[in-house]
C-alpha cells in the first residue's frame, strides 16, 4: 500500500505535466478550429451541404421538385458570392477558406453538369472534359497553396466560370417555364442544333483552352509536383 502510494507520488508531477500538455494542445486546436469556422467558411460548408439536396430534387421528374432544385441552386450560388464578399469586407480570409471555397464551387457546378447529363439534357463527353479539367486544376491549385506559391489565373479562366454559370442558370430557368419546347436529347431528331448543345460546346472549348493556358502559366508548379512525385516513388 505504501509502495503504491510512493509510486503514485513520484509519477504525479509527470502525469500532471502530460495532462497539462494535452489540455493545452487540445484547447489550441479548438481555438484554431473556431477561428477558421467563421461566417464565410460556414457559408462554404452550407454550399457543399446544399449540393446533394439539389441533385436529389432535380433527378425527379416532378416539375415542382425541379423548381425546388432551382431555388436550392440559386441559394447555394448566392452563398458563393456572399462568403467572398464578407471575407474581403471584414478581413476574414483564411487558409481553410482559400482551399475549400473553390472546391465547394467545383462540387456545386460539377454536380449540376453531371445531373444535366444524367437526365439527358446534354452530352456526357462534354461534361467529362469540363469536370476533368476542373479536378486537375483544383488539385494543382491546392498543391501550389500548400507550397505558399501564387497561382496565375488568366482572363479566359474567368470567362470559363462565367459561361458555366450562365449555362447552368439558363437550363434551370428554361425547364421551369411551362409550355416551352422540350430540350431532352432523346426527344429531338437534331440535338446538335439545339441551343443547349451549341452553348455547352462553346463552354467546353473555353474550359479546355483555359486549362491549357493554366498549365502554361503555372508550368513551374507542374515541374515541382512532378519532381516530388518521382522522388517519392524512387524512395519507396
Amino acid at each position: 500500500m505504501i509502495e503504491s502510494q510512493l509510486i503514485q507520488f513520484r509519477f504525479d508531477p509527470f502525469l500532471k505535466l502530460i495532462n497539462q500538455y494535452f489540455a493545452t494542445v487540445f484547447t489550441s486546436k479548438i481555438k484554431i478550429y473556431i477561428m477558421e469556422l467563421n461566417i464565410p467558411n460556414q457559408l462554404t460548408i452550407l454550399r457543399i451541404l446544399l449540393t446533394p439536396v439539389f441533385v436529389f430534387l432535380f433527378v425527379h421528374e416532378s416539375p415542382d421538385l425541379k423548381l425546388y432544385a432551382t431555388i436550392i441552386f440559386l441559394i447555394a450560388s448566392f452563398t458563393d458570392w456572399y462568403d467572398g464578399y464578407i471575407a474581403r469586407r471584414f478581413n476574414m480570409v483564411s487558409r481553410w477558406g482559400q482551399y475549400m471555397d473553390p472546391l465547394a464551387d467545383k462540387i456545386l457546378v460539377s454536380s449540376a453538369l453531371f445531373v444535366f447529363a444524367y437526365t439527358d439534357y446534354v452530352y456526357w463527353w462534354m461534361i467529362i472534359i469540363i469536370v476533368f479539367r476542373d479536378i486537375v486544376i483544383t488539385f494543382l491549385r491546392s498543391f501550389a497553396l500548400s507550397m505558399g506559391r501564387p497561382i496565375i489565373t488568366s482572363n479566359l479562366a474567368k470567362w470559363k466560370t462565367f459561361t458555366q454559370m450562365v449555362f447552368i442558370f439558363a437550363i434551370l430557368l428554361y425547364i421551369n417555364i411551362p409550355g416551352i419546347p422540350d430540350i431532352l436529347i432523346a426527344n429531338n431528331p437534331l440535338p446538335w442544333r439545339m441551343w443547349t448543345t451549341i452553348f455547352l460546346f462553346i463552354v467546353t472549348v473555353i474550359t479546355a483552352l483555359s486549362g491549357i493556358l493554366y498549365f502554361i502559366n503555372n508550368w513551374s508548379h507542374l515541374i515541382e509536383l512532378w519532381h516530388r512525385i518521382t522522388k517519392k516513388i524512387w524512395l519507396n
